[in-house]
């Protein structure tokens, strides 16, 4: 007997109980069950952990734009791409905290600060673990995403204060050595481990929709599923299109249905984490979104650019899930 059907024995509803030794034949025989009985299991796995009709905000702000030296296929701040983006200097401290603040009265309660760097510096670090603990002090969740990290840099994290590191493995291993050659799978499971190490949660993901079959899908969610700890947050990226770029040759939007089964599959497999629909919601219309609600997806990013690309608008949501009956973590 399988894991999933030992957690579903005889149509029973799932108990939340935590799986590390998840197989990618698993995987698959998920996301393939029946379209209403997938969701389903999810709903209930999701009820089991969370509060179904509460979605949390959070708000994402590019401290430092562009001029990023790796090759990641996807990405328009690559300095290897005539992308249009400019590289920029590290945001002053008090234009990142009154982004904090606004972002605060829009309703997020989770703060997440971007930077373009394979890694950081440790004058830059300085600056930003600054800016983590003044953000800390508006009554905040911190995120930042700084690229890879020494075990040293992830502790001066923690002690700033930090919550969250968000560090995405952006797709299954078979999949990777496509789309970026300038950073190993591994030296992304290396900057996860120390940042777990250090005691700060972690936010890991990937993208989907460049070109990548359902079977690399599958497998970013079991490689995340099946680490140590699972991730707290799990943020699932439609790909942004982006010109210049060269998975902007091989990208093909996921129908709807498959990213409803994608999300369905990461609650059962992950079921306390924290499913985020992040960038690419521009290309989901209102009914595909609640589709992923009930599916288990319980975070959204609000305001209207998410670093370098458009996002849904704040009336947009707020209009959405007033109509579903949802509430944001803040009501």
């Amino acid at each position: 007997m399988s894991v999933i059907d030992r957690a579903y024995e005889d149509g029973a509803a799932p108990t939340g109980a935590v799986h590390h030794q998840w197989t990618r034949s698993e995987a698959e025989a998920i996301y393939n069950l029946p379209f209403s009985d997938l969701v389903f299991r999810a709903q209930s796995t999701h009820r089991s952990n969370f509060d179904p009709n509460t979605i949390e905000f959070a708000s994402l702000l590019s401290i430092k734009t562009g001029g990023c030296p790796e090759d990641c296929g996807y990405c328009s701040q690559s300095a290897r791409y005539d992308t249009g983006v400019g590289a920029t200097r590290l945001l002053d401290q008090a234009d990142v905290i009154a982004a904090a603040q606004r972002a605060k009265d829009a309703g997020a309660t989770r703060f997440c600060m971007a930077a373009a760097w394979r890694s950081p510096k440790d004058r830059e670090l300085d600056r930003v673990c600054d800016m983590v603990t003044k953000v800390k002090g508006l009554g905040l969740e911190t995120c930042v995403t700084l690229g890879m990290l020494t075990a040293e840099q992830a502790e001066r994290l923690a002690t700033a204060g930090l919550d969250f590191y968000n560090h995405n493995v952006d797709t299954s291993p078979e999949f990777y050595d496509k789309i970026i050659t300038t950073r190993t799978l591994q030296d992304r499971l290396d900057t996860l481990e120390r940042v777990r190490h250090a005691g700060i949660s972690v936010c890991a993901g990937g993208i989907i929709g460049m070109g990548e079959g359902i079977e690399d899908r599958l497998g970013m969610l079991v490689l995340l599923a099946n680490l140590p700890v699972h991730p707290e947050s799990v943020p699932i990226n439609l790909w942004n299109e982006v010109k210049g770029v060269p998975v902007a040759d091989t990208a093909a939007r996921p129908d709807p249905i498959e990213v409803v089964r994608l999300v369905a599959v990461a609650r059962i497999l992950m079921p306390r984490a924290v499913v985020r629909l992040s960038a690419g919601r521009q290309y989901m219309t209102d009914e595909l979104q609640a589709l992923c609600f009930l599916a288990g997806a319980n975070s959204i990013f609000i305001g209207d650019v998410l670093l370098t690309t458009k996002n849904p608008q704040r009336d947009r949501d707020a209009s959405l899930l007033e109509r579903l009956g949802m509430n944001s973590r803040l009501d």
